[in-house]
This record gives C-alpha cells, sequence and structure tokens, in this order.
C-alpha cells in the first residue's frame, strides 16, 4: 500500500503541506475562502515537527494493525479494503483513546467538531495522491510503496 513518507533532509518547514491538507479538506477546496471566509476552521492533518535543525512532516502510518482501531470504543476507525485507516466521525464519540493509543502521535482533537481526525491519504477527494505531497516544493514528502 502506497503511503506518504518524509525526506527529513529536503525539508524546510515551510508549512505548505499543512495549508494545503487544511485548504483539500475545507468546504470550497479554495485557498483564499478555506483561510479567510469559511466559518468552520478547515482541518489540517499533518504534524510538521521541527527541532534545532531537523524538520519533517508526519502523517498517518495506515499500519497494517493499527493500535487507534483496537482502542476505538465504538469502532469509528477502520481498515477499508484499500488499507486505508480511516475514522468515521459520526460514530466518534470524543473519548481520545486513539490518540493515547496512536505510536506516531499523529491522530489529533478537532476543537470545532469535537471528534479525532487524521490523515486520509485524500480518498475522499478527486485527487490521485495526498495534496500535502504535491504542496511541497523541496518533494521533501513522496507517496510510494516501500
Amino acid at each position: 500500500m502506497k503511503r506518504v513518507y518524509p525526506i527529513e533532509e529536503f525539508c524546510m518547514s515551510c508549512g505548505l503541506c499543512e495549508v494545503a491538507c487544511a485548504t483539500e479538506h475545507s468546504e470550497s477546496r479554495n485557498i483564499v475562502k478555506a483561510h479567510k471566509e469559511e466559518k468552520i476552521v478547515p482541518r489540517n492533518s499533518v504534524n510538521r515537527n521541527q527541532e534545532e535543525h531537523v524538520s519533517f512532516s508526519l502523517n498517518c502510518r495506515h499500519c497494517e494493525e493499527p493500535s487507534c482501531v483496537e482502542a476505538c470504543i465504538t469502532g469509528a476507525i477502520d481498515v477499508g479494503d484499500d488499507g486505508i485507516v480511516l475514522i468515521d466521525t459520526e460514530r466518534c464519540v470524543a473519548c481520545w483513546s486513539c490518540i493515547m493509543a496512536c505510536p506516531f502521535g499523529v491522530i489529533k482533537r478537532d476543537p470545532i467538531r469535537k471528534v479525532s481526525t487524521k490523515c486520509d491519504l485524500c480518498v475522499s477527494t478527486d485527487r490521485e495522491g495526498p495534496s500535502c505531497v504535491s504542496a511541497c516544493p523541496n518533494r521533501a514528502l513522496v507517496y510510494e510503496e516501500r
């Protein structure tokens, strides 16, 4: 299965991956409208990390045996036939068990919707790959199978 992998030596911590992710998951999918006009702040599922001279963007690893699925008390998190781990926000009760169970720390709490959120590899859109990968100017994110 294809996943998003960071190449930290190429990352300059510009944050365009975060902007692209939030725009892609906004109502309008327009960068200006999404960040200036929409009432609900678009969610961003990218975790950009920076310590001293090292920076990288970390997304959900879509694990083969995800601990977040096991930790979810309502069954809101499931692995699809394609291997993508998705959260059904209608079933999420905001217990945050998945956040505590994720070994990579990539599941976030959506403060507005009061649900857990994470990278969905942009499957709900008509893109061929995740928006964060295509937005990265230094190609510090790659979408490939390893």
